[in-house]
């Protein structure tokens, strides 16, 4: 048996015959006598089937190697230098494998470590795309609440202009209420109207501009015609919901209702504008015209007078000395009188209804009086009038203040 420690190479023997001849010819081989019968490197165990440890794979194999002729100090010197340079191989085999098996680990490590930052980097991608869509989200929230806040800015500056009020339930009168949404929705309603008969005009206008032929322009003047009747039946329904309202005429402009009378515009007032923008007109259309601003202006006067004797007669039953301070008087009176005003002013609603029906049976008349063409110009002068005055109270809300 061989031990291989480090710079020395130990031989073990169980009556070993030519011990001593290798003691002294080997140099640094140390003999010792055991019961051991393995050959250590200190790291391996020493099993390798060729060179020198194959002739010492059993005790035969040793003995004829002794036999050989072993004692000649040059065999022996030749073995000393075949067992250093076979242990030189068996430390440099077994330092390359550590080597080899240091490498390996590295790399697996290598590996690992590149599958970890890989997986870090589709974790970071996700998150950021995930953030990138929650943000895209938010900024479209963002921009939807943007252009509700406008439009709301939009609808609120629009009823200070009209110099609209909705009734807030804080007074704890309910049916107060009730009337106030309701005139909100008439505000809204003819709102909607009016981006609609811009619409109108707007095509109205560009066919006067390309020179339409007259069958086409019917119809668009028939449009317009019956879209002043949709205006007209919305403020019959708003009527019976708050005739205030509607007599007040607070879903127009400031500039509007300057000009207003009886919650609408005046029928002979419109006829004369139209009588400078008309012409060349016939005779017989003239004739027309003048008759239908006379009659307008005769009815205008015995509604307006109508409404002079409803007011006085509203401020009498209401001036009544039986309507004394609360708590004083006789109740029943008061009650009475009461319900005489309440009647004096149902009668406001007809007012209210026969002043559009004078205007809109005035409008209908002019357009038979008129041809396609002429009617369809009336049309734009009235729209460009009613524009103006809008433009106007925007103009002088707007006005510097000191």
């Amino acid at each position: 048996m061989f031990s291989l420690k480090s710079g020395n190479v130990t031989v073990v023997s169980h009556n070993l015959p030519y011990a001593t001849a290798l003691n002294t010819s080997i140099g640094p081989v140390e003999i010792a006598t055991t019961g051991a019968g393995c050959f250590d490197t200190g790291q391996y165990m020493y099993q390798k089937g060729t060179g020198f440890g194959s002739s010492l794979g059993n005790w035969q194999s040793i003995e004829t190697w002794g036999d050989s002729g072993m004692a000649d100090n040059s065999q022996q010197t030749d073995t000393s230098t075949d067992v250093d340079a076979d242990d030189k191989n068996q430390l440099y085999g077994v330092q390359h494998g550590t080597v080899v098996v240091v490498e390996s680990v590295d790399q697996s490590k290598g590996k690992t470590g590149d599958q970890k930052t890989l997986r870090r980097l589709a974790q970071n991608r996700e998150a950021a795309r995930k953030s990138r869509l929650r943000k895209k989200a938010y900024v479209q929230q963002l921009e939807s609440s943007r252009l509700r806040l406008t439009q709301l800015e939009q609808e609120l500056q629009r009823a200070r202009q009209q110099g609209f009020f909705i009734a807030s339930g804080f007074s704890g009168d309910h049916g107060h209420s009730i009337a106030g949404n309701e005139a909100f929705a008439f505000d809204l309603d003819y709102s909607r109207w009016l981006d609609e008969h811009h619409r109108l005009i707007k095509d109205l206008r560009s066919a006067m501009n390309s020179h339409m032929s007259d069958d086409e322009l019917r119809l668009l003047v028939d449009g317009v015609m019956a879209h002043y009747d949709e205006i007209f039946r919305l403020k019959s329904i708003g009527a019976k919901a708050d005739v205030f309202h509607m007599l007040s005429g607070m879903w127009k402009t400031p500039a509007e209702r300057c000009f207003m009378w009886l919650g609408g515009f005046k029928s002979s007032e419109l006829l004369k504008i139209l009588g400078n923008h008309l012409e060349p007109l016939t005779d017989q259309q003239l004739m027309g015209i003048c008759n239908l601003q006379q009659s307008s202006q005769q009815a205008e006067d015995a509604l307006s007078q109508g409404m002079e004797a409803l007011q006085q007669s509203l401020v009498d039953t209401l001036s009544s000395t039986s309507l004394g301070p609360a708590g004083s008087g006789n109740v029943a009176d008061y009650m009475g009188q009461m319900a005489i005003a309440m009647g004096k002013l149902a009668t406001l609603e007809n007012f209210l209804h026969q002043a559009d029906l004078l205007r809109q049976q005035t409008l209908q008349q002019m357009h038979r009086i008129l041809t396609t063409r002429q009617a369809a110009r009336a049309l734009l002068v009235i729209s460009d009038y009613t524009s103006r005055l809008r433009a106007l109270s925007s103009l002088w809300l707007a006005r510097p203040r000191d």
